[in-house]
């Protein structure tokens, strides 16, 4: 199994320098590359074999282009294969629907980030602290809030540079060991609604509501309004401008550590989780409430639930969302109901239940269906929907990570 372990270092500003030099370099090397690439036709050979040309043209480069010989090998080469992996991407977007151009050339600001690949680094301890030693560059102290696994073999180290001026360091890591199989005999299992104010509605009687990222947005705004009365290039510009990427920062990163924690309980708690296979981008386009939308971040939520239940063994469901809140979870009657209603009231069988719990019992009928697990077509009114809804505040996931804990404890 490969992972991604990422880590904030700590370097001096000696080490600043020379991370932003060799950062440079790469970028330089990259846009000569796709000046070469853009040379030679495509009738030459495939993609990779038109990169891999101009890779192995570095040796030669180096001869009047002294620079070069201050990076490591491998770095550089990453640097020019990178073309390859950005025209892929441009690929798949194309296939998607989306109108691309071709590749341009980076500009300091855009090149954020070089590679390490399979040699010239490794973790030491130097002076009473953990240090990134880097083949050509410098020791950078490292700080490692969490462990490495002692099994786990280390491929290759990407350098960034955050628009805070932060320098993090993102190892790749195989383990050996396989994930679990996923079992056989399910027992516990759970439908997940998402939403806006309640975030996840689930069929155990769970709703967790939304992170309140409310004063997180007024001070980027304000930050943003000083923004544009600076003048562009100035040194109070280039201050603000800080200031500003570092409320995107932490708005992001509260968001993503909620999400982190919520979906790593749902993945570990259950043998089956059914969700809503949801097109997320094309909900993006509806005239109104795209910004919460937005901010809901539904499709990261749903791909960090897929690769953790696939790290825990843990069936992933997802099912077509289409009628799941117009649906009756007790006698399957569709009715509509506008957004602003939040309980579902069914017309032909009197059941009545919190929207988002009947859309979630709907949701989990559909995904035991789908992995062929037996369930009831009307079941009991008192296991279809739990009446008592334990509502979980963002703030407790976010201290404990456990939304069942926090309702236990309510």
């Amino acid at each position: 199994m490969y992972y991604a372990y990422k880590y904030r270092l700590e370097p001096s500003d000696t080490h600043r320098e020379e991370l932003d030099r060799h950062r440079d370099i790469c970028r330089q090397v990259y846009n000569h590359a796709l000046y070469r690439f853009n040379q030679i036709p495509e009738v030459a050979g495939t993609l990779n074999q038109r990169v891999r040309s101009i890779r192995d043209e570095l040796p030669a480069l180096k001869d009047w282009w002294s620079g070069l010989s201050d990076v490591y090998s491998t770095v550089l080469q990453t640097a020019v294969m990178r073309i390859e992996e950005n025209i892929k991407s441009l690929g798949k977007l194309k296939e998607k629907g989306y109108g691309v151009g071709q590749l341009k050339w980076k500009p300091p600001r855009e090149f954020r980030s070089f590679t390490y690949s399979q040699s010239g680094f490794k973790l030491d301890k130097k002076g009473g602290q953990t240090v990134l030693s880097l083949s050509k560059l410098a020791d950078i102290p490292i700080r490692l809030h969490r462990a490495i696994p002692d099994d786990a073999k280390l491929k290759q180290v990407t350098l960034k540079k955050e628009p805070t001026g932060e320098w993090f360091a993102t190892f790749g890591v195989e383990v050996d060991r396989e994930p679990p199989e996923k079992p056989d005999e399910i027992t516990d299992v759970v439908g997940i609604d998402v939403g806006i104010l309640k975030y996840t509605h689930d069929t155990d009687g769970t709703a967790v509501e939304s992170v309140d990222l409310s004063d997180e947005r007024e001070r980027l705004e304000r930050e943003q309004r000083k923004l544009s009365r600076k003048q562009h290039g100035s040194n109070n510009y280039e201050k603000q401008r800080r200031r500003v990427a570092e409320c995107h920062s932490d708005l992001r990163r509260k968001r993503r550590d909620f999400l982190h924690k919520l979906s790593n309980y749902y993945a570990k708690e259950y043998d089956l989780v059914a969700v809503e296979d949801l097109n997320v981008a094309g909900m993006m386009q509806f005239d109104s409430n795209s910004r919460n939308r937005a901010s809901a971040a539904w499709g990261t939520f749903l791909r960090m639930l897929e690769y953790k239940c696939e790290r825990e063994g843990t069936h992933y469901v997802p099912v077509n969302p289409r009628g799941t809140t117009k649906e009756c979870s007790a006698c399957g009657v569709s009715s509509d109901k506008p957004l602003w209603v939040r309980e579902h009231s069914c017309p032909s069988c009197g059941f009545t239940a919190d929207r988002d719990g009947n859309a979630a019992y709907n949701i989990l009928v559909r995904g035991l269906k789908k992995v062929g697990v037996g369930c009831s077509e009307s079941p009991p009114v008192e296991t279809a929907l739990p009446t008592g809804t334990a509502v979980v505040p963002a703030k407790r996931v976010l201290e404990a990570g456990s939304p069942v804990l926090t309702a236990r404890s309510a």
